[in-house]
């Protein structure tokens, strides 16, 4: 298994190697920590016409050397530049150059609150990437935690529902770590006639929570220990708020219905989740993508 992390000299992209040291671990994948610089990019008018890729390959080399020193040495890694005139553009081509299987980047920036500010290229990543994005929260960079304790997979019965739950089950049997399931779906009318039947919305949530857990128990090994639980509350972020959360958890939600197909879009739910959550969350694209989805 193969990540690619998306790196900057920031805070944020020290959060994003962070996460990525931490899956690495967990799943025993290569690391490639990539930055990305705009062709274009404006340098001051010191610098001679035609030099500012060599100026910027330098600093990004550094950056870069920095970076490394800081992965642990049982982590297999490897470092390189891409130069493109849209940086989540090149971070998708090396992602699909290097059979990447998720793109791993940081989520301060600006745009969103608590703990992730989602920066330009995290939010056009989370909005057009054909592969999975996970995205690390601010200050993860600071944690003890060295792998993933537990997954949870926000789960309901949408478009890509299926194949959200076949990354987590994924995800846990190469890990070997528990999978917590959860329906939200109390939340959502499709559960019910009406938008307001409770009695309607519940029982649906049941049965399908119920389902799920069968289809994940018959997928993973005997010793992975799974979980399901259905969450009522106010809105979205009143329901994840009533969970229990630990350092070390990783949340996986998909897509939104509104996405082009095989590609991302970070719709309402997961957005709501963003914004009191303090865990990794990995989105993961309602279908599957080729060659011929790439930009």
């Amino acid at each position: 298994m193969r990540l690619l992390v998306g790196y900057l000299a920031t805070p944020g992209g020290a959060d994003a190697l962070a996460l990525g040291v931490r899956l690495a671990r967990t799943l025993g994948a290569e690391l490639e920590v990539c930055i990305a610089l705009p062709a274009d990019r404006m340098l001051p008018a010191v610098v001679p016409s035609g030099a500012h890729d060599d100026l910027l390959s330098g600093h990004a080399e550094k950056w870069l050397t920095d970076a490394m020193a800081t992965v642990p040495a049982e982590v297999s890694a490897r470092s390189h530049i891409a130069f493109a005139d849209n940086s989540a553009d090149a971070l998708i081509q090396e992602a699909a150059r290097l059979e990447a299987d998720v793109i791993v980047v940081g989520g301060s920036g600006g745009g969103l609150a608590a703990s992730y500010s989602l920066g330009s290229v995290v939010n056009e990543l989370l909005h057009s990437a054909p592969m999975p994005v996970a995205v690390a929260p601010r200050g993860i960079r600071e944690s003890p935690v060295s792998r993933v304790r537990e997954v949870t997979c926000a789960i309901g019965r949408r478009e890509g529902a299926d194949l959200l739950l076949e990354h987590a089950v994924r995800f846990s049997s190469a890990a070997g770590t528990p999978l917590r399931l959860v329906s939200l779906v109390a939340l959502d009318p499709t559960f019910g006639v009406l938008r307001g039947d409770d009695d309607a919305v519940q029982h649906r949530a049941l049965e399908h929570a119920a389902h799920t857990l069968d289809v994940a128990k018959s997928l993973l090994p005997r010793d992975i220990p799974v979980t399901s639980t259905v969450v009522e509350g106010r809105g979205v972020e009143d329901a994840v708020s009533k969970l229990e959360w630990h350092d070390g958890d990783l949340i996986m939600v998909g897509s939104s219905r509104l996405s082009a197909p095989r590609r991302l879009f970070l719709g309402s739910t997961a957005a709501k989740m963003l914004r009191v959550l303090n865990v990794p969350m990995m989105v993961v694209p309602r279908d599957q993508f080729g060659p011929e989805d790439l930009p």
